[in-house]
């Protein structure tokens, strides 16, 4: 998919934070001198197409009282996508990313609790035969991560 200066404007803007208000898209599209409508319609096909994969806040589990980990597997390439169906199912399933190394698949687990995230990796590991290594937050950095569009 080709993406405008109209599309790139919405990205770039939408990285920058999303309005607290009744009618958020409404206000984001009056910035940016659009319609609501054509605004929506812009990011629904730029999710279509896969431009965008999610629109949503990415919230601090800890910060919130809860639990973290990024986790990584090493899934036979036959077995990706039953392996990925099932790591996926679990709600507790932050995001997944395949990787092109032994580790070929990362993904966050966030639970209430630690004890959670041990159950839940244990849980994975009995359902797909295979290891589940947990790689604990150790200290915080903050990068600032935006994609300029």
């Amino acid at each position: 998919m080709n993406l405008d200066t109209t599309d790139r404007r919405i990205l770039n803007a939408l990285q920058d934070g999303f309005p607290l208000v009744a009618e958020p898209f409404a206000q984001v599209a009056s910035d940016l001198g659009l319609s609501e409508d054509d605004l929506l319609a812009r990011l629904g096909r730029m999710k279509e197409k896969r431009v965008i994969t999610r629109f949503g806040p990415f919230f601090d589990a800890q910060a919130m009282g809860g639990a973290f980990c990024l986790c990584a597997m090493a899934v036979p390439e036959a077995e990706f996508e039953i392996v990925l169906t099932k790591v996926n199912a679990r709600p507790e399933v932050a995001h997944n990313y395949e990787r092109s190394h032994r580790l070929n698949m990362w993904f966050v687990l966030a639970t209430e609790t630690e004890e959670e995230i041990e159950a839940v990796a244990s849980s994975l590991e009995r359902e797909t035969g295979l290891r589940v290594l947990r790689f604990p937050k150790l200290r915080e950095f903050f990068i600032g991560f935006r994609v300029a569009a």
